[in-house]
């Protein structure tokens, strides 16, 4: 009868040694954890399955991290690519650099391509081929386990054989069983004797010849493994040095160009910057011409607010006021006998009186005044001749004071002060060197620097209470006249 065909060459008779390998190695393991059957231990081995079980799990864990660095890298040159178009895309024509800004851009992104390529080539490509040999070594270890078991029931089912030959000290003939010598009639006891003797030489053949195979199989896998898995240990350091020193090298080559290109980028929009800060220089020279208009009303820099009237402007340069010197007055007082002796001759002129019944000499009258001016000046030269050496201190003392004065008056308004004037309208300064001011401010007006500097209509100066509080500190600035009013 023909064998039953399950497909692929599997055929009933297979199944059934299969079933019955399996069955068998079970009942040998179940005897080994007993203890009923010994087992067959390989030191060496164990702990070189032991290292191939860390290193896979090692090299498993580096293949995952390493797709998961590129799938950044990856992410990485999708974020740098979106923002290097957009500053293109956003880059105008006519700025400055526009045809280098294109090309960094473009560089950049070839950049990124090929780092992501290489590390794809040259580590990824490399960590699966490494990893590829362990899913077969791993299924040959587990048929050596198995092949080893099937050894342990091989040797221990020859080891049960010739120990019952021994026991018996000869052939042992199976006695029949009840039934069967009943069955069997005297002639024939002869020749099942013979039979049972056939069998038991037969057991004892085949046990042998089970061991051989099975020893044969076990130690040919076992020998190619025995020198698979030290070799296998030891390449994990020339595969490690590989492929970290790949990553190393294209990174640093990655980011060396990259950091050029950044730096080049870094100068254009520089030179940019610029360019458009020496248009605002442009455009800043133009406003100052503006500004030196007498209205002012079409000044860029200067935003005046509406409103306020003109105003005559002062002079644009003024030399620094002189206060004149203080009056001189005597600190000692005349002498009233001088006094007296000054008007005496004028206040009691020598006047002859005569009766209202006679007329009066007019001509003598006229005589006599004649006579007494020249003595009142006489005494009024005497009386300034007595008190001239008394003046003298006083005169003296008088330029101290001055100085004095002039000294307290210095800290009250700055070096070359030239006038003060009240703000009738605010002002907010539009630029750097421009005064901010606020009606009913008193500003102390200073001369310019540079005199070369100063425009018609505007005057430099500095609020009289930031002069008062921060003194040499105080900010000083440039401010429309017609906002003011001289004090």
């Amino acid at each position: 009868m023909a064998e039953l065909n399950l497909g692929k060459g599997l055929t009933a008779g297979k199944v059934a040694s299969n079933v019955q390998k399996k069955l068998t190695r079970a009942q040998e393991k179940v005897l080994q954890k007993l203890g009923k059957a010994d087992e067959t231990k390989d030191v060496a081995f164990e702990e070189g399955v032991i290292n191939f079980n860390k290193q896979y799990t090692e090299g498993s864990k580096l293949q995952r991290d390493l797709r998961a660095y590129l799938e950044a890298v990856k992410a990485m040159h999708e974020s740098s690519k979106n923002v290097q178009s957009c500053l293109a895309d956003m880059y105008e024509p006519e700025w400055y650099g526009k045809n280098e800004v294109d090309s960094i851009v473009e560089d950049c992104d070839e950049l990124w391509t090929d780092y992501h390529q290489k590390l794809v080539d040259h580590a990824l490509i490399s960590m699966d081929t490494y990893l590829g040999q362990f899913p077969d070594i791993k299924a040959r270890i587990a048929k050596r386990d198995r092949k080893l078991v099937d050894f342990d029931s091989a040797r221990h089912n020859y080891a049960t054989t010739h120990k019952s030959k021994k026991k018996d000290g000869g052939i042992k003939i199976t006695k029949p069983s009840s039934l069967l010598e009943r069955a069997t009639p005297g002639w024939a006891q002869g020749i099942l004797s013979a039979h049972n003797v056939a069998q038991s030489s037969l057991s004892r053949s085949q046990a042998e010849e089970e061991l051989e195979r099975a020893q044969k199989v076990f130690e040919e896998i076992n020998i190619d493994l025995q020198e698979e898995l030290p070799s296998l240990w030891n390449s994990r350091v020339g595969f490690y040095v590989s492929t970290f020193q790949s990553l190393a090298g294209f990174e640093e080559k990655f980011h060396k160009e990259m950091s050029r290109l950044d730096q080049d980028l870094h100068d254009v929009l520089e030179k940019l910057e610029e360019t458009d800060t020496s248009r605002k220089t442009g455009s800043s020279l133009s406003a100052a011409a503006n500004r030196s208009s007498p209205s002012g009303a079409d000044d860029s820099n200067h935003t005046l607010k509406p409103g306020p009237p003109p105003i005559p402007k002062s002079p644009s340069k003024l030399r620094p006021a002189v206060p004149p010197p203080p009056k001189v007055t005597p600190s000692k007082e005349m002498k009233t006998e001088n006094i007296i002796g000054l008007f005496d001759s004028a206040a009691n002129p020598d006047i002859s009186v005569t009766s209202p019944t006679e007329p009066a000499n007019w001509d003598s009258w006229g005589e006599e005044a004649e006579e007494a001016a020249p003595a009142e000046e006489s005494a009024a030269a005497a009386a300034e001749e007595e008190a001239a050496p008394e003046e003298t201190p006083a005169v003296k003392e008088a330029p101290a004071e001055a100085a004095e004065a002039a000294e307290a008056a210095s800290t009250d308004i700055p070096p070359g002060f030239l006038f003060k004037v009240q703000v009738m309208h605010d002002y907010a300064a539009n630029d750097t060197d421009e005064l901010e001011m606020k009606a009913g401010d008193v500003v102390l007006v200073i001369p310019f620097d540079n005199p070369d500097e100063q425009d018609d209509g505007w005057l430099m100066g500095m609020k009289q209470e930031d002069w008062l509080q921060n003194q040499d500190k105080a900010p000083k600035g440039v401010f429309p006249e017609n906002f003011t009013q001289r004090l």
